[in-house]
């Protein structure tokens, strides 16, 4: 028997006394560039936001908040590095990465990285393209790699096979009684969160092995017909 899904959620933390926060946070770490520290107490609301619709949309599993950033949405290599790797020691099937840059002298970096991930069979999900710009670490052949599409269902994900494997999904958080959609919160950070929930969703259902390789997951995390086959 499984047991519960372990998601991190790599973002500026979470605060855990705010109303769209169902349940309690399983652990936590602040990364810092002097190390790491207690507590994940999000100043910036991103990922408090991030939590919230992945405890509506995923009830199921486990989250953990990796705060990397602190008073702006913005961070270095280094710290993002050892959240991965803090990630790996705490057993984590799921990494939630609200980031991407196009800095490619980070390749080597996130390359190994997210090959590291790979082979404890933690996936990464994160943001594939910026205004048509291939994101590191998203556009990895071993990442899911997600581009946001407003015209998608909350439940619902799309996949696109070109220019390589990627996912579709909703950009929006958590919808706030009383106020219009477009003056909330809005990004590939919340479409990333959406695809890590529907993997949660299919993962409690009986699949998948999240070691496979991230082409079949990209099609797994879209519910492609063919999965089924892939399955056989």
């Amino acid at each position: 028997m499984k047991g519960r899904l372990r998601i991190a959620i790599l973002d500026s933390g979470v605060f855990v006394n705010h109303p769209h926060i169902r349940s309690s946070i399983a652990g936590g770490v602040t990364i810092t560039p002097e190390g790491q520290t207690d507590g994940f107490r999000d100043n910036l609301g991103h990922g408090t936001a991030i939590c919230a619709l992945l405890q509506q949309l995923a009830p199921d599993a486990d989250i953990f908040a990796v705060k990397i950033f602190e008073s702006r949405l913005a961070t270095s290599l280094a710290i993002v590095l050892n959240a991965i790797d803090w990630c790996l020691q705490q057993r984590i099937n799921i990494i939630n990465l609200s980031l991407g840059t196009a800095n490619h002298d980070h390749l080597s970096h996130f390359a190994a990285a997210v090959e590291r991930a790979h082979n404890h069979g933690t996936v990464v999900v994160s943001a594939y393209q910026a205004n048509e710009t291939p994101m590191l670490p998203g556009s990895l052949p071993t990442v899911i790699g997600v581009a946001e599409d407003p015209s998608c269902p909350r439940q619902s994900t799309r996949f696109i096979a070109l220019p390589t494997p990627h996912v579709a999904a909703c950009p929006y958080p958590l919808d706030i009684d009383g106020i219009p959609r477009e003056r909330n919160l809005r990004g590939v950070s919340f479409s990333v969160a959406h695809v890590t929930a529907h993997i949660a969703r299919l993962w409690h259902a009986s699949v998948p092995d999240l070691s496979a390789d991230a082409d079949w997951l990209a099609r797994l995390a879209a519910d492609q017909p063919a999965r089924q086959n892939q399955l056989l």
